[in-house]
């Protein structure tokens, strides 16, 4: 991919060709190149995953240049962060624990580790699991493992068995028997309890995570510790991450038939640009393993992500929809099936799948637009003038014949700004531009007559646009984060 530049005010990500300069390491893998915007532009290195620097302190402006005792005291900096474990010392640990009687299994709540008689006095002030680890709940270790909560790095979010059940369904009435899931680690599970009920329609599924806990559950043909924001792999030797690699490449291979798809939850606060540059190697990968007279063109893909992303995601990957499937979660406070108007799950499904061949479920009023050739919610009416079901958000929207096209409907038009617009907008002021000099040639991140060095943040991961660079990180620098 050519040298593309994202917008977020005054904080830019820069996507690199694979043939540019190398850059640096943290604990997370290659760190991405950001450029702040202002008076003079500066370009630095800042972790992939964390915008929080409590997370990830790295940081290096692009012509720093770095001592060779810097760069080895960051490499052991590296190697102290990583797992305790590699993922074939936690594949042997899981075969050994399995054997244990059951009175002997212990689970360590606060290292989350599956632990042996001979660790429990290591362990012996940390809080433990209270119920047996029995064989059934190792296999649903999203239920066992505590949900990552730091909104700021790796916030977790899991599927609801609704949503689950609805995905394999879907995917294997369309003939897949290969899913591989990037950071969908309930998907995984669910399909590995499905095979166990059901060995006569068995699908295989890879789980490519960040989260380096699942691989005490997992073996080296089920599980890759994974980041999404970079395509990194990681592994605690690095001849090792020849094997993780080959064997992710290996079940991209369609060898009999199998039909590959790969399914997505990205974290939402994720920057676009990045994560579909990781995707794209991922499809890139898959064709070079493709028959040449197979004539598939693009990895089959779905891309869980709020509706709101739709411009980004079109601009990225052309060919793709989004459907009107609301995805719920388990553990989210918001995203929950069954709520009604502006409550509903702004989730959505980005597929390059034929919509009119994925079939929503009729008993949550999902119904087949006949113009439209796919699916819709049941508040989503055709609207004969704009010639296409319009709604995003899950409500009716109505048509404005001023703007000629269909709105939400609180949007009422304003004949001041020429367009519709929630009724106590701020009329007559540009909505694009810096909200605090009114100048149309930056953001308001980058005002240069704003005097407050902190940036306002928002997002998650290599997304929430880190806020790594109006000044150089100090210990004495407090960052705060401003949702907007």
């Amino acid at each position: 991919m050519d040298n593309d530049i994202v917008d977020s005010g005054g904080i830019q990500v820069i996507i690199q060709n694979e043939k540019d300069k190398k850059a640096p390491r943290c604990v997370h893998g290659p760190t991405l190149l950001f450029e702040k915007k202002g008076n003079k532009d500066r370009r630095f290195y800042a972790c992939s995953a964390c915008r929080d620097r409590k997370d990830c302190n790295f940081f290096q402006w692009e012509d720093e240049k770095i001592s060779e005792e810097r760069m080895l005291a960051r490499e052991e900096q590296n190697r102290s962060k990583m797992p305790p474990f590699s993922h074939h010392e936690y594949c042997s640990r899981f075969r050994k624990f399995v054997a244990l009687p059951l009175e002997q299994r212990r689970f360590c709540v606060d290292c989350q580790l599956l632990i042996f008689p001979e660790e429990w006095q290591t362990h012996e002030k940390h809080k433990r699991l209270s119920e047996d680890v029995t064989v059934q709940r190792l296999r649903r270790p999203s239920l066992l493992l505590c949900p990552l909560e730091n909104k700021k790095s790796n916030a977790q979010y899991l599927f609801a068995d609704r949503s689950c059940h609805f995905l394999l369904d879907m995917l294997s009435g369309l003939g897949f028997q290969k899913i591989l899931c990037v950071g969908t680690p309930r998907l995984h599970e669910c399909i590995k309890l499905g095979n166990m009920e059901d060995k006569r329609h068995t699908m295989q599924s890879l789980l490519l995570d960040i989260d380096y806990r699942y691989g005490q559950f997992y073996g080296q043909d089920e599980f890759c510790h994974y980041n999404m924001f970079n395509h990194h792999f990681f592994e605690k030797y690095a001849t090792v991450v020849q094997e993780v690699v080959k064997h992710f490449e290996d079940f991209l291979c369609e060898e009999g038939g199998a039909k590959v798809v790969m399914v997505t939850d990205p974290p939402f606060g994720g920057l676009v640009k990045p994560l579909a540059d990781s995707f794209m190697k991922i499809s890139v990968s898959w064709e070079k393993r493709q028959n040449k007279d197979s004539g598939a063109a693009e990895l089959p893909m779905i891309w869980i992500f709020p509706y709101f992303f739709e411009s980004r995601i079109l601009e990225c990957f052309p060919s793709f929809s989004m459907l009107d499937y609301q995805v719920d979660y388990d553990n989210h406070p918001l995203y929950k099936h069954g709520k009604t108007g502006r409550k509903q799950s702004p989730v959505r499904l980005f597929t390059n799948l034929s919509p009119k061949d994925i079939i929503l479920p009729a008993d949550e009023g999902y119904r087949f637009c006949s113009v439209c050739e796919r699916y819709v919610s049941a508040e989503n009416k055709h609207c004969p003038r704009c010639n296409t079901c319009p709604s995003k958000d899950g409500r009716e929207w109505r048509h404005c014949d001023e703007c000629r096209r269909c709105v939400k409907p609180t949007w009422r038009h304003c004949s001041s700004c020429g367009h519709c617009a929630l009724p106590d907008h701020p009329c007559g002021q540009s909505q694009t531009g810096c909200f605090h000099c009114g100048s149309q040639k930056h953001k308001l991140r980058a005002c240069p007559k704003k005097h407050n060095k902190r940036m306002l943040v928002r997002g998650r991961g290599a997304a929430g646009l880190l806020k790594h660079a109006l000044v150089k990180p100090t210990a004495k620098n407090k960052w705060k984060k401003r949702d907007m």
